[in-house]
């Protein structure tokens, strides 16, 4: 066995994490509910992960903003993946470690879909993620959290969606060049 490292996913590791994504879960991912929150977005800044084995990507993980109800700002974490020949080495955990020490910085707490015997250890549980929900088909025991702030979860309650994008700098200039071209031209 070789040095794991973990560090920051780069551009250069997008088609070998794909690839690892695929062997760990298949096609099936893509019907996830946490994945539509995740589709065509970007993580959130600085959380993406690969652990690397001699220069090959064998795990991942990512970490996206969501909001959890009305306004409650948190991350959503997924998909934590190793690939299968690497398995039962730690890289999961080391990776989960990792994400979680740098989500802390800035954040109040992080949403998941998975087991609580595994996610337990990281301070995940289902205890305070009862009263809210995903966009699609999931069992609701697997939504765990854990909060960095403690109460940071108390009262969650309502849809776990994706963030709406902000407003572009450029609205308010094309908005004034819109009500500009509409606006009737003296003879």
């Amino acid at each position: 066995m070789n040095m794991i490292t973990i560090r920051r996913e780069r551009r250069t590791d997008q088609a070998a994490r794909e690839q690892l994504l695929d062997a760990a879960y298949g096609r099936v991912r893509f019907s996830k509910p946490s994945h539509k929150l995740r589709e065509g977005r970007d993580p959130a800044d600085g959380l993406s992960f690969v652990a690397v084995e001699d220069g090959r990507v064998v795990g991942t993980v990512r970490l996206w903003p969501v909001t959890a109800g009305a306004g409650r700002q948190v991350l959503l974490l997924g998909p934590l993946a190793v690939d299968p020949a690497h398995r039962n080495r730690g890289i999961g955990s080391a990776l989960m470690r990792r994400a979680m020490r740098d989500a802390q910085r800035g954040h109040q707490a992080v949403l998941l879909v998975g087991d609580a015997s595994y996610y337990g250890r990281f301070g995940f549980s289902a205890e305070k993620t009862a009263r809210l929900w995903l966009p699609g088909p999931y069992e609701q025991h697997r939504l765990l959290g854990c909060e960095f702030v403690s109460g940071a979860l108390d009262g969650a309650r309502g849809l776990i969606r994706a963030p709406r994008r902000p407003a572009s700098k450029l609205a308010p200039l094309v908005a004034a060049m819109t009500r500009r071209r509409a606006a009737p031209q003296a003879a």
